[in-house]
């Protein structure tokens, strides 16, 4: 089994995170890597760029740090209570400093992905049809079809970012990535960068991969870095490994409603932490205990013998 892949999350921070880069850290509200942003925020980068369709408490977590000078995003919120109060006012009372914003529909940023991903100039999207995102998004661009038809469309351009980062259940050394449950737009946003790191709950053997290949999203050709981070998710989930922490996100609101408090948050659980794993050992077994599943259902897939 080759390892020449497999890193710790500081190195592939370090190594493939910089100064001023476009950052996307996906996943549809399942398998998100806090660790990753974590790992970003105790590493002090700064000026980043940060996309992705649903910004939550990660971002919410990485913006009252300082990390960002703009988001790209399609809708954002905590999921658990409603605002994201660093993000709000950062935009609302450029406190302490401005956050550029670009918005977009779901789909818009999908689309997005998927022209950087396909090596396009840009991608038509019918979605914005009376819409007023396009008012105040001056990258959303309308175009009449080149067939003479007469109907007008939206288009929006690609979107490659410097780094994804992606979290999933099992990859093997060389960064074949298998995912199940709820999927995001992981697999776009991996092909459109132009470095990927991959966090997975645990690295397994080539073999496992080849015995269940439908679960493989995300090929190794195209990852740079594949770290084992163990509840790497939280508050996220990993089906199959543990489930949402809710509490976390209602917490979240109260943490996040002053920055002082949020700082405090910071100071005790990211930067004085060394790593995730001091992080998960910090909430202890009874949290973890309380999140993981009774009986685990995604197991491997018999497909037969043949002769």
């Amino acid at each position: 089994m080759s390892s020449r892949k497999v890193t710790t999350m500081h190195d592939a921070v370090a190594e493939l995170v910089h100064d001023g880069d476009t950052v996307a850290i996906e996943g549809f509200t399942h398998l998100i890597s806090f660790a990753a942003g974590h790992e970003i925020i105790r590493q002090r980068r700064r000026d980043l760029t940060l996309a992705r369709m649903t910004p939550d408490v990660i971002y919410d977590q990485m913006i009252g740090a300082g990390v960002a000078s703009k988001l790209i995003f399609s809708w954002m919120g905590n999921p658990g209570v409603g605002n994201l109060r660093a993000v709000r006012r950062r935009i609302e009372h450029a406190d302490p400093e401005p956050l550029e914003v670009e918005e977009y529909s779901h789909f818009g940023m999908v689309s997005r992905y998927m022209a950087g991903a396909a090596n396009l100039p840009f991608f038509p999207i019918r979605s914005y049809y009376e819409s007023d995102i396009p008012r105040v998004n001056p990258k959303i661009k309308p175009m009449t079809s080149p067939y003479d038809d007469g109907t007008a469309v939206y288009v929006v351009p690609p979107l490659r970012p410097d780094v994804a980062i992606v979290a999933a259940q099992r990859a093997d050394a060389d960064g074949d990535t298998q995912i199940w449950g709820l999927l995001g737009c992981q697999k776009e946003v991996a092909f459109a960068a132009e470095h990927v790191i991959v966090v997975v709950e645990e690295i397994v053997d080539e073999s496992t991969i080849r015995r269940d290949p439908n679960r493989t999203v995300i090929p190794g050709a195209i990852v740079d870095a594949v770290v084992q981070e163990p509840f790497g998710c939280h508050p996220s989930f990993a089906q199959g490994y543990y489930d949402r922490d809710n509490r976390f996100y209602l917490d979240w609101d109260a943490i996040a409603k002053e920055q002082s408090s949020l700082d405090a948050w910071l100071d005790e659980w990211v930067y004085g932490t060394t790593n995730h794993a001091e992080y998960v050992e910090k909430f202890g077994d009874a949290r973890w205990d309380g999140l993981r599943p009774e009986q685990a259902l995604s197991g491997e897939v018999d497909y037969g013998r043949y002769a």
